[in-house]
């Protein structure tokens, strides 16, 4: 069964809530990749992996959490998505401090 594609906003949307569930840590970053990827953009992994160019089994390895990519390849799979590899506190309490002082900047 094909899925309707999501609007801009809904595409928006869903990239927020898979990123917001990844930095409350209720995913991991395979996990929001195949979110991303099947629900948001609505791609096999063998179009994805074509689009990004890289083969589909290393694609499958970072959606399950296996083997060990360069950090090259990881943002050349998240740009399309609009992402970015970077580096985040493993503090739950230093990340939301962070994300805090962010906003009152952005203000």
């Amino acid at each position: 069964m094909k899925r309707r594609q999501l609007t801009p906003d809904e595409r928006e949307q869903a990239l927020l809530d898979v990123v917001q569930a990844l930095l409350r840590g209720a995913i991991d970053e395979g996990e929001a990749l195949r979110r991303l990827r099947r629900d948001t953009l609505g791609l096999s992994q063998q179009a994805y992996a074509e689009l990004v160019g890289i083969s589909r089994r290393t694609l499958s390895d970072m959606e399950q959490g296996k083997g060990n990519v360069s950090f090259t390849v990881m943002n050349r799979v998240y740009r399309p998505l609009g992402l970015k590899v970077g580096l985040l506190p493993r503090q739950t309490a230093l990340l939301e401090k962070a994300m805090e002082r962010t906003q009152s900047t952005v203000r």
